[in-house]
């Protein structure tokens, strides 16, 4: 079987999260019946995780930048829907070697922040992440049509993945 870049960048998620202590089971999600989600999986039968990676920071403003399309959103509504509440955000920073973990619910408001600012809807949405030395990742979406302005900024613990899965909150 062929070794794709997700696979190789996926793992080092799913391996923290099978390694917690009160791990049980991890599976594919399948948004319709036979049909299996190459970032979408259940946790312990009762939590939706979704991965995202990539690979390095931008140069100028150091970002790394996490695209989801409307697929994408189609496949967090189904894990909404069958997760509610309990559905995570995983956002691997490949040459950080770091993990951050945002709720559904905050993805959905940076969304909610971005449309409101633009005044539309978008095709896509970029949420920026920075990770800066010694301190708490910096999650974000641009302001539309301004450079250098960044929306609400929400400030996430280094050492909140994969303990909010299990937990239930970041």
């Amino acid at each position: 079987m062929r070794i794709n870049e997700d696979h190789l960048c996926h793992v080092a998620a799913l391996t923290q999260i099978a390694e917690y202590p009160t791990f049980k089971a991890i599976n594919a999600f399948e948004p319709t019946k036979g049909e299996r989600s190459r970032s979408a999986f259940s946790v312990n039968h009762d939590t939706g995780v979704y991965l995202k990676y990539a690979t390095r920071p931008t140069k100028t403003f150091k970002e790394y930048v996490f695209t989801f399309s409307s697929a994408n959103f189609d496949e967090l509504a189904a894990l909404k829907a069958h997760y509610h509440s309990r559905v995570f955000v995983v956002l691997v920073c490949h040459q950080a070697k770091e993990i951050c973990v945002v709720t559904l619910d905050a993805l959905e408001g940076h969304r909610a922040d971005r449309e409101k600012s633009n005044g539309a809807a978008e095709p896509h949405y970029q949420l920026l992440v920075t990770v800066p030395a010694t301190k708490s990742f910096r999650v974000y979406m641009n302001a539309p049509g301004k450079k250098k302005t960044s929306l609400k900024q929400q400030i996430v613990s280094r050492n909140e993945f994969p303990r909010a899965v299990f937990n239930g909150t970041p």
